[in-house]
């Protein structure tokens, strides 16, 4: 019942009567015929709405109205068919446009105007005899139903194709009931007994369709018992006809699983989610199971075999059997109706808007309670009946209307139909309805927007009248269903964008379709018994995204009266195969790889109208495709390897829509496409055989337009033929060039813009100037320096329609438009990646009058060197700005004006802003979230602020003047303790994520270090992460006299720091561990904090059951790093089981990497630089030098390695004159030779650019200057900062001799200490123990060489005592130079004089660096290709304490 007849009537009678205008009747000689069909439709018309209504349950009434449908249907085609014989003529003969007009072209063909004729009178009799039953039916005239569509309301809530997820909109919960439901069902999964089905128990949520039990399991996954008790929580929509490869898919990446490895067969994907959920205790939500199949045959297997006891299901289910059938402990959770207060409650919600006010609703609740009450209080249809109401409106006789309304008492209704849908769908008018029946059609498994579902309403008839407007009145339509609740809008599109259809509501929209479509899944059993049962005029075939089953196509060959076919399942094709048998075919979506001979026969589909081909796998379309004449809407984005598109294509004179794949080419004579509404993905070519711009002159009726790869314009004149400025009915524009910009935000070194290319692209954009009633617009990837002029001064046009404005990847632009702040529409205004703005200047906001009247969203992201905003106080401007959002610059400041002006401002976002030290006085801001501003100290004066989240911000030290202060998020896993300002401010909530040593000082309450920060807030939830549970650890508290606090942590843990006697040898401690015991005393200090955490997640023992200490656990890591053997040796002879000599030793090294970074560290500081270079000089006689770059082999498993071919990982690294390692960087590939992973590496780029040896230069007596730079051996290139040894031949001058002689002691001692690293840290000799992957191999080995250097610092006793002459060196270099290094000074001039020839023209700037050093930019590399850190030369200023506090920030940020 796709269809209903007082609509589509209504369509049949508007072309009936165009054809009595034109004088067909008088050609065909039937205008007596012609007036009686219209009259009989008239009067059959006058009580159609009747028929529709009985037809849901009265056969015989169903029989009447099918014929009468039938009858319709083939009005239809036959006014189709002389359409397209008009057509045909038209196209073949030079004629005036009236050969176009059927009527006329029928004056002209007898024959033709005979068989149209005798059609319509055969036509006619059936009328005749339709008309006559119909009185045996005693049909009611209820007249025609009425035009809503002007009081249509926008909706901006639901969820899209009914997927449910584990979250919820929590301001839809009502009354306490869910609350007390959700603690019970808690209750009943956190117990601990006897468990059923192997071990993993089973809870069952009960009810009907509708009655809210998504979301009490919604409500219950999100529970903090749940989150805590589980760590694993998987959620799973099943849906019917679930396609089990699919659900264990989505089952592993829920899991956290890798679903891609394990293929599409079942057995591999229950090995791949056993592995994903070994050992851990998970909580597994089916939600929507109709089958018990779901879990017994797919799920319950891995989960029972591999999820650690204690393990939970949890079900709905509308069928108490599917309860019994998994075996679910009872009593089952049957979910109740709503009460009807609550019931009240939700439909008040439901129906204020902002034209009925919630103070008038509540004058309506007697009334109202009554209407909840004939909702059965059921949540869905409270809500249906909820977008009725407002409809209707707020008076109390139009609410009584509905109440009294006589349809409440159908009696007939099967069971399946939900009353108050029914009754929502009676009151729709009746264009409408078919609309809403139509959408019900769409499969649920893919998103179709509303622009698709539009286009599909309009190849119906659904939608007509003046072809000009049919778009803009599908819309309207379309809201409207939103409105009423009817379809529900995904909150994460804009402009209603993407909407869903609630299950219930759904099912009784296809079960009053049922008479016309067939809506089914290919997993469905007895789908060839459906299709063989009747013909039907709608298919609908879906699939899951996975599916492996195919549809064989013979299957559907008996459909031939299908008008519609939308198939989301791999159609299995035969040769011979085609689509010929749908004559009747108006609308094709198909998503099917092989559908290449179907394709062939699309031009045999006389009535198509709507062509989507999605994922098929065609590289072109058949030459003939011109022949479809009345096609309209064309989509081909998702033939990816589509190129070219045939030359017939541009015959399609009625399509309203083309969607082109991003790399395909339009033949010329384009522009003869006038009806074209919406272009996208159309490329800016200038090929002479190809479309381009000029030929979009035209299409004067264009709406949307998408023009991509604009940089490829070579002249202005071409966009200037586009004449988008003539185009009146534009009003969505988006603009693309490719994006020369990386993934930093920066430009790509190999994207460089010329100033020629620059110049080209604002002249091109220039020229594509808009119409002005344009409302969206979106600019991406432009490189132009200035935007274009039309965007910087609204005086060139007045774009006073325009509400939305995307700006995105500006290379090149140095400043934002000045014109936009006069826009009086403006509401969303978003720039993303502007490098080059810097300065955001007076001219953004105009003096004149009021600036961005109407902007509510400002967001600036990606303005990674902005760091002013210029505005005024006495600049008014944003008034009605809600929500800023600031990402990834360096702004110092808000700007005067901005808190004085923006007095609607609600929601303030700041993201990566550096350099901002405070945030102050924003009298409206409700809501502040600050993340990663690590210059941030003072946030005063938000005397509204009721929600403040704090994330990594290490320098905030003030919190004032916030009296309104609701809830405060705080979230940083580096702190150790809270912050002071917790002294200072009073939130009733605290939600607290911070690493589990702080929240160990949480639990200790009154007696711990933090009361005094926290003891003041009413309620304080606390969390600690484990692995990738963010609550595994958690604190909660609430204030009062007798203050609860609750912890699955110990808060009198004492743990023992002494080192047992089993781990000192007799041999004596130094023998054993290879350094002092004050040395590992120190080193148990820095691990102390990690190491005392983990002690309290986990009970590492000796076998005899007693408890490791701190010490104990570092000896056992360090012993194991030391000794190089397996880990069963090294615990037997500790006393330590194997697994956990292993997790220590894993542990210490992560502690390691996170505390002793400063032990492996460049020496920015220039004094430790400096007193490098003066060591270098005293021990080597190098003046200057910073240090010695060698490399080394790790062979892991083999004693060879030192030999390159066994070689499993090669590191470089610099030395400094005490053996040290400053900097080590491994290489991407074992196989590279010395100079590849010199280029690869940070200290090589770093160089390159001067970023890095670019501190003081020396004079040598020859007036030149020597930079710094360091020292290799002959297999490196030599560069300005990287000397290598002569290769002596020939005549040999001493000072040659000399600095070699000097550069290899250097190099020999950077050999000793890669020697010493080995030696001592025999685990790197691979000949025992190994880390289980190359990321943990490198990190062992980075650990190794901090170990190295603080045994280094803690015990050498020669660099105690050097290092107490140290500052008297600095001060002596000069004389140094003077008296001892005459000669080597010589040696260095004439080693660059002669090396001038292998470094070109590098070394004539005699190492003229920056003279100035730079801030410190840090970055962790912990990823499988880097394990160390890198950066720029810091200030003389920067002390070691600010480099730790930066690397701090970076240890949680993604890996590089």
């Amino acid at each position: 019942m796709a269809m209903v007849l007082d609509a589509f009537t209504s369509y049949v009678g508007h072309m009936l009567a165009q054809l009595a205008a034109d004088g067909v009747g008088t050609v065909l000689g039937v205008s007596g015929e012609i007036d009686k069909m219209a009259d009989k439709l008239r009067d059959l018309k006058n009580f159609l709405a009747d028929a529709d209504r009985r037809n849901i349950t009265d056969e015989t009434v169903q029989e009447w109205v099918g014929q009468l449908k039938r009858a319709m249907y083939e009005a239809t085609d036959i006014l189709d068919l002389c359409q397209l014989k008009a057509m045909e003529r038209g196209s073949s003969t030079t004629l005036d446009a009236g050969c176009f007009n059927p009527l006329l072209f029928c004056m002209r063909n007898p024959s033709h105007a005979h068989e149209i004729g005798t059609r319509i009178k055969k036509l006619n009799k059936r009328l005749d005899y339709i008309k006559e039953r119909s009185a045996a039916f005693n049909f009611v005239n209820l007249g025609s139903y009425l035009d809503h569509s002007s009081n249509v309301r926008i909706s901006h809530h639901g969820n899209p194709s009914r997927e449910t997820v584990g979250d919820f909109d929590r301001s839809a919960i009502v009354g306490d009931k869910i609350e007390e439901d959700t603690r019970a069902l808690v209750a009943q999964i956190m117990q601990t007994g006897k468990d059923v089905n192997n071990g993993i128990m089973v809870v069952a949520i009960v009810g009907v369709g509708g009655i809210g039990k998504t979301t009490l399991a919604q409500k219950v996954f999100n529970d903090e018992a749940i989150q805590r008790g589980f760590s694993k929580k998987i959620w799973l929509s099943v849906n019917q006809n679930f396609n089990e490869v699919e659900l264990l898919r989505r089952a592993i990446i829920g899991a956290g699983g890798n679903s891609q490895l394990a293929g599409n067969a079942k057995d591999a994907l229950h090995r791949a989610l056993m592995q994903a959920l070994k050992d851990h205790k998970t909580l597994l939500v089916m939600d929507d199971v109709w089958d018990n199949g779901a879990w017994e045959g797919v799920l319950k297997i891995p989960l029972a075999n591999a999820a650690a006891s204690g393990s939970r299901v949890l079900i709905t289910t509308r069928d108490e059997r599917v309860a019994q059938g998994v075996t679910a402990i009872r009593p089952y959770h049957h979910v109740d109706t709503l009460v009807p207060d609550d019931a009240w409650l939700l439909l008040k919600k439901q129906v204020c808007s902002s034209e009925i006010d919630e103070d008038h609703i509540s004058t309506l609740k007697d009334i109202g309670l009554k209407i909840v009450q004939k909702c059965g209080c059921l949540p869905i249809a409270v809500k249906v009946m909820g977008g009725l109401l407002r409809e209707r409106g707020g008076l109390h006789r139009d609410w009584q209307q509905v109440l009294d309304d006589s349809k409440w008492a159908t009696t007939k209704m099967p069971n399946e139909l939900n009353h108050t849908v029914y009754l929502s769908y009676e009151y729709m008018p009746s264009y409408l309805k078919q609309c809403f029946l139509y959408y019900s059609l769409l499969p649920k498994s893919r998103i179709f927007t509303k622009d698709e579902v539009v286009a599909m309403w309009i190849s119906e008839g659904f939608i007509h009248g003046n072809s000009n407007d049919l778009e803009e009145l599908g819309e309207n339509y379309y809201k409207e269903l939103v409105s009423r609740n009817l379809i529900e809008p995904d909150k994460s599109y804009v402009d209603l964008w993407v909407c869903s259809m609630h299950d219930v509501v759904r099912s009784f929209a296809q079960y009053m379709t049922k008479d016309e479509a067939l809506v089914t899944q290919d997993g469905d059993n007895d789908i060839l018994a459906k299709l063989g049962s009747q013909k039907f005029l709608r298919l609908s075939i879906e699939t899951n995204r996975s599916q492996s089953g195919e549809l064989d196509w013979k299957s559907l060959q008996g459909q031939q009266s299908v008008r519609t076919l939308i198939s989301t399942v791999q159609i299995k094709m035969k040769p011979g195969d085609s689509l010929v048998i749908f004559s009747s075919l108006r609308t094709l979506h198909i998503e099917s790889a092989d559908v290449a001979s179907l394709v062939e026969s699309l031009h045999q589909l006389k009535h198509m109208r709507y062509l989507a081909l999605v994922n098929v796998d065609i590289s072109v379309l058949p030459g003939n495709i011109g022949k479809m004449k009345l096609l309209q809407f064309l989509d081909l984005g998702g033939c990816t390897k589509l190129v070219n598109l045939p030359d017939s294509i541009v015959k399609l004179d009625q399509l309203r829509l083309l969607s082109l794949p991003i790399e395909c080419m339009v033949p010329r004579g384009f522009s003869g496409l006038t009806n074209m509404r919406r272009l996208l993905q159309f490329r800016a070519h200038l090929d002479g055989d190809w479309c381009s711009l000029d030929e979009l002159g035209p299409l004067s009726q264009l709406r949307v337009l998408v023009l991509t790869e604009l940089e490829n314009v070579s002249a202005a004149s071409f966009a200037a033929n586009a004449r988008l400025s003539e185009k009146m009915h534009l009003i969505s524009l988006l603009l693309y060039c490719t994006s020369k910009l990386g993934d930093d935000g920066l430009v790509k070194e190999k994207e460089g813009v010329s100033e020629e290319e620059q110049q080209r692209i604002e002249k091109v954009l220039d020229k594509l100037c808009p119409p002005p009633g344009l409302e969206y617009l979106h600019i991406k990837g432009y490189f132009g320096r200035q935007l274009p002029s039309w965007m910087m001064s609204t005086s060139m046009v007045p774009l006073d329609n325009l509400n939305t404005l995307l700006i995105d990847d500006l290379a090149c632009c140095t400043q934002l438009p000045n014109g936009l702040c006069q826009l009086p529409n403006l509401q969303l205004l978003q720039v993303r990646r502007a490098p080059c703005i810097k300065h955001v200047g007076t001219g953004f906001l105009q003096v004149a009058s009021a600036s961005f009247p109407r902007l509510n969203k400002l967001s600036l992201g990606g303005m990674v060197e902005w760091e002013e905003w210029e505005w005024e106080e006495q600049v008014q401007a944003m008034r009605r700005l809600e929500k800023l959002v600031l990402n990834n610059c360096r702004l110092r400041h808000f700007p005067p004006g901005l808190a004085s002006n923006a007095s609607s401002l609600k929601i303030l976002i700041l993201v990566h802003v550096k350099h901002l030290s405070y945030i102050e006085s924003f009298p409206s801001v409700v809501e502040l979230i600050v993340n990663g501003c690590p210059d941030l100290e003072r946030i005063t004066n938000l005397p509204n602020l009721q929600k403040l989240t704090i994330m990594y911000c290490p320098k905030l030290k003030v919190l004032e003047r916030i009296a309104s202060l609701e809830r405060l998020v705080l979230k940083d896993y580096t702190m150790e303790k809270l912050p002071e300002y917790m002294r200072d401010i009073k939130p009733r909530h605290l939600q607290l994520f911070c690493r589990l040593w702080l929240l160990s000082a949480v639990v200790a309450g009154q007696s711990g270090t933090e009361w005094d920060k926290f003891s003041q807030v009413e309620h304080v939830k606390a969390y600690a992460r484990d692995g990738d549970n963010e609550r595994k650890w958690y604190v909660l508290y609430t204030r009062g006299d007798n203050y609860k606090l609750d912890s699955n942590i110990s808060s009198s843990a004492i743990f023992e720091e002494t080192l047992s006697s089993c781990m000192v040898d007799p041999q004596g401690f130094e023998s054993v561990y290879k350094m002092r015991r004050s040395t590992f005393s120190y080193i148990c200090g820095l691990v102390r904090l990690p190491f005392l955490e983990d002690m309290m997640a986990r009970d590492h023992t000796f076998v005899d059951g007693r408890v490791m200490s701190l010490q104990d656990r570092v000896a056992t890591a360090v012993r194991m790093l030391i000794s190089g053997e397996p880990p069963v040796v090294v615990g037997s002879s500790l006393g330590v089981n194997e697994s956990t000599v292993s997790l220590v030793t894993q542990r210490f090294i992560e502690a390691i990497q996170e505390r002793a970074f400063r032990h492996l560290d460049w020496p920015y500081n220039f004094q430790a630089m400096e007193k490098i270079k003066c060591r270098f000089d005293k021990i080597h006689g190098l003046p200057n030098c910073c240090g010695v770059v060698h490399r080394a082999y790790f062979k892991f498993g083999s004693p060879n390695l030192d030999h390159e071919e066994n070689a499993d990982t090669l590191m470089q690294a610099v030395v400094d004159p005490d053996m040290r390692f400053t900097n080590i960087w491994f290489g991407a590939s074992s196989s590279m030779n010395q100079s590849s992973l010199l280029h690869d590496s940070w200290l090589f780029k770093s160089c390159e650019k001067g970023t890095l040896l670019d501190g003081t230069k020396l004079k040598v007596s020859d007036g030149s200057d020597i930079g710094e730079y360091i020292i290799g051996d002959a297999g490196y290139p030599p560069r300005p900062w990287l000397l290598t040894p002569y290769q002596l031949e020939g005549d040999i001058s001493d000072s040659k001799v000399e600095f070699n002689k000097r550069h290899s002691a250097a190099t020999a001692m950077a050999l000793r200490a890669l020697e010493r690293l080995k030696d001592t840290w025999k685990c790197l000799q691979g000949e025992g123990w190994h880390p289980n992957n190359q990321n943990d191999l490198r990190c062992t080995i980075n650990t190794c060489c901090r170990l190295h250097n603080i045994v280094i610092d803690m015990e050498e006793e020669g660099a105690v005592m050097l290092s107490n002459q140290e500052e008297n060196c600095i001060e002596q270099v000069s004389q140094l130079l003077d008296e001892d290094a005459v000669k080597v000074r010589d040696v260095l001039s004439q080693h660059l004089v002669d090396s001038r020839g292998k470094i070109t023209q590098l070394l004539s700037v005699h190492f003229i660096f920056l003279s100035l050093p730079l801030i410190p930019s840090f970055t962790y590399f912990v990823s499988p290709h880097i394990c160390c850190r890198g950066g720029t030369r810091s200030t003389p200023t920067t002390n070691n304490r600010s480099r730790e506090i930066i690397h701090k920030q970076k240890i949680d940020s993604p890996r590089k």
